[in-house]
């Protein structure tokens, strides 16, 4: 008999089911992944500090202290369903039906797909899966490549690749569509890049871009931006051109490319191809929140957290008895940031399963504050304004949950 069962066994699920089993709870943890870890597994880079982050070893040590403290882990199984029958939870996988009056989603994101012409070719790949293939599974995706997407996620998976010895000759951005919106506008993704400035390899880059957050200076500099780009860790950056077309017969041999003005507009007779051997596309990510959905949890779209959400406390607890969230399902963040959020929703559980001494509620507040505190030594944001989002999430749960003291609110 399980106390609580815990759906996605990356960072945030992991850390949720330790702090549950350190006060005696009986976890089990299931994941459709093949092996532990989550998006742990693909991580690599480097802290201010020299410190090198290596998701795996990460999620190593997470997995082996969840297994010392006796928590059930189940990977390669699929839920497709989960039932509130009485006071318990019923969760159906692909090995059959589960139960435990504690359920805890921490099953994390899902990259935006952005669809172009032939991107159906052997070589065309997310820019996760090539993170996932060159740093889980060792496979050299390519000798030479393009990304199509200029955001925070391929700038960092860009880097990952160049460690492994691949060679990215160019991002460009996508074309803009319906599919795209504001990734294929030169002037939006210049905005959000300017966000992430202080990563930038070149002081002469960092100074300048202070300059380019004013409208007028920024629209100057993307009407003048070089035609050859500008280089991120030695990989030009073109926010004039778009991928039009991926081409080849049977598999990736060139992208086809055409300039745009700063709103995104193709440029006639500016087309050109540049030869590939594969290409990633970054879309950004967004909340993978299905099952909170199945489950019947009401959700909100708050754009600053990647997408629509589950509506939840700072606690992780959910409008829905006995269920709760953590991690990227919940706006989308570091792993580091997970892991904050998992040990939060752990120390809720044990506060509504009454197994925590006079403590717990010290515990829990200390957990939060870490989150608070994690999140502004972030190094990369997702979204610039998380803070924003997460403002408005507390705001809406405040509203509803709190103060109108809704039927069927978790009491402690």
């Amino acid at each position: 008999m399980n106390d609580v069962i815990v759906i996605g066994c990356g960072p945030a699920g992991l850390s949720g089911a330790i702090a549950c089993v350190t006060y005696g709870l009986k976890v089990t943890i299931m994941d459709e992944f093949m092996k532990p870890g989550g998006r742990l597994l693909g991580q690599l880079h480097q802290e201010p500090t020299g410190d090198w982050w290596n998701g795996i070893k990460v999620s190593e040590q997470l997995y082996q202290q969840a297994l010392n403290l006796g928590v059930n882990i189940r990977c390669g199984v699929s839920v497709y369903n989960l039932e509130k029958e009485d006071q318990m939870w019923k969760v159906y996988t692909s090995i059959g039906t589960f139960e435990a009056p504690f359920l805890l989603l921490a099953t994390g994101a899902a990259e935006y797909p952005i669809p172009v012409p032939g991107w159906t070719l052997p070589g065309v790949m997310s820019i996760g899966a090539a993170q996932v293939m060159t740093n889980v599974h060792r496979v050299q995706i390519g000798k030479k490549g393009i990304i199509i997407g200029a955001n925070i996620l391929s700038f960092a998976i860009l880097k990952e690749l160049q460690l492994a010895g691949i060679t990215v000759n160019h991002v460009v951005l996508p074309e803009k569509n319906a599919f795209s919106q504001n990734a294929g506008v030169p002037e939006e993704v210049m905005k959000s890049l300017l966000n992430a400035a202080h990563l930038a390899p070149s002081p002469l880059l960092r100074f300048g871009s202070s300059f380019m957050k004013n409208n007028w200076i920024r629209k100057m500099g993307l009407t003048f931006y070089p035609k050859k780009g500008m280089k991120v860790n030695g990989t030009p950056l073109l926010l004039r051109k778009a991928a039009v077309e991926i081409i080849g017969e049977d598999q990736v041999e060139g992208v086809r490319v055409i300039d745009i003005d700063i709103n995104g507009n193709p440029i006639p007779g500016t087309e050109s191809t540049y030869e590939v051997d594969f290409v990633c596309i970054a879309g950004g990510l967004y909340p993978l929140a299905e099952l909170a959905s199945v489950a019947g949890c009401p959700f909100q779209f708050i754009p600053e957290l990647g997408g629509h959400v589950p509506h939840h406390s700072e606690s992780m607890e959910t409008p829905l008895p006995g269920l709760f969230v953590a991690g990227n399902i919940t706006g989308i963040e570091s792993g580091k940031i997970a892991i904050a959020q998992g040990t939060i929703a752990g120390l809720s559980i044990v506060k509504h399963a009454r197994k925590g001494n006079n403590s717990i509620d010290n515990q829990l507040q200390q957990a939060i504050q870490n989150v608070h505190s994690v999140r502004k030594q972030a190094i990369i944001k997702f979204n610039p304004d998380i803070e924003l989002g997460r403002s408005k999430m507390n705001e809406l749960w405040e509203s509803l949950y709190v103060k109108n003291e809704t039927p069927g609110k978790m009491t402690g």
